[in-house]
């Protein structure tokens, strides 16, 4: 941005304290003004986006309709997510509106990582292992883990984090699977169903969108191998929860690793420690001892934030430089 421009005004709303560290770092160099809220964007704060075209939300919390109408009678024709899904946020209601939204790209490494992670815990029992040992109980597990050279991974959607997990297996020597509408990679491309009846594994990377709510329903999970493990760091509602219950608890299923879950809001990232816990589906896969559930934290890591809040802003200077060639 030249200097002698003004700069560019930005509300930032639902800023957690790391993310409004690096917004101070980087606006003087994108040229940008923030107005910082660690609250959501919501109807009753909107005033907080007036005089500013475009503002940046973040993902753990709904905008509602009426939240949108007042952003846009405040004069906001932009909203930039700072993630990559963009299901908070009715995007034909904001086109209605005359709001464009946007989302974010960042590395996909942290949460490739993290996926694998998870299938080397699932796989090793880890969560029976680790509460033994902090009991200080230290048998040997009764049951024995498996080696992921000798599995078969079944990978649901290869975008960039789907690839980057396949990277990652192939240097464990397990057979990869692959399923995507839009197959765009090197891997072996199989249909649902038969990817499901092949894999010992099955990890979930496809973006949630009508078509796949409930992807992984009742009757696909009954095409699982007997033993099977299912891994999801994509969205929560990409798998039938109660579906996924009745396989671990019948014990037809080896076990999941959930990094995401039907109705996470308002449970992830607050500290529930000293109230009760509202979704009894959550406390039955929590005292299951073959599922790992973590809060939506795939994502977090050191990189994968600065990119976050760095292009968020961006998208925002890009959009007012489009509407100012415009006119």
């Amino acid at each position: 941005m030249n200097s002698s421009e003004p700069a560019i005004g930005i509300t930032v709303f639902g800023c957690e304290p790391d993310e409004a560290e690096l917004i101070q770092q980087l606006a003087p160099r994108l040229g940008v003004e923030p107005t910082i809220t660690a609250a959501a964007v919501s109807a009753a704060n909107h005033q907080l986006a007036l005089g500013n075209r475009c503002i940046s939300v973040g993902h753990k919390s709904p905008i509602t309709d009426a939240t949108l109408l007042a952003l846009s009678r405040a004069g906001v024709e932009y909203i930039s997510t700072r993630s990559i899904g963009v299901n908070h946020i009715d995007l034909e209601y904001a086109d209605s509106v005359g709001i464009s939204v946007g989302n974010v790209a960042y590395s996909p490494d942290g949460v490739a990582d993290y996926t694998l992670m998870l299938m080397l815990m699932a796989v090793r029992q880890a969560k029976s292992v680790v509460r033994r040992t902090d009991v200080h109980d230290y048998r040997l597990d009764e049951v024995r883990g498996k080696e992921l050279r000798e599995l078969t991974v079944g990978v649901i959607g290869t975008g960039r984090i789907g690839r980057a997990v396949m990277d990652r297996l192939r240097g464990f020597g397990c057979q990869v699977v692959a399923y995507d509408n839009y197959p765009a990679s090197s891997a072996d491309y199989v249909p649902l169903d038969e990817l499901l009846r092949l894999s010992d594994i099955v990890t979930l990377h496809t973006p949630l969108t009508a078509d796949t709510h409930h992807l992984l329903n009742r009757q696909r999970l009954g095409l699982l191998r007997d033993g099977a493990f299912v891994i999801n760091t994509g969205r929560g509602q990409l798998l039938d929860t109660e579906a996924l219950l009745a396989g671990l608890e019948s014990g037809r299923l080896g076990g999941a690793a959930l990094d995401v879950l039907e109705g996470e809001e308002g449970i992830f990232y607050a500290d529930c420690r000293n109230q009760a816990i509202a979704s009894k589906t959550l406390l039955r896969l929590q005292e299951l001892p073959n599922v790992l559930i973590s809060p939506h934290t795939a994502y977090y890591t050191d990189g994968a934030l600065r990119e976050t809040v760095e292009n968020s802003l961006l998208n925002c200077l890009t959009f007012i430089d489009r509407k100012r060639q415009w006119i």
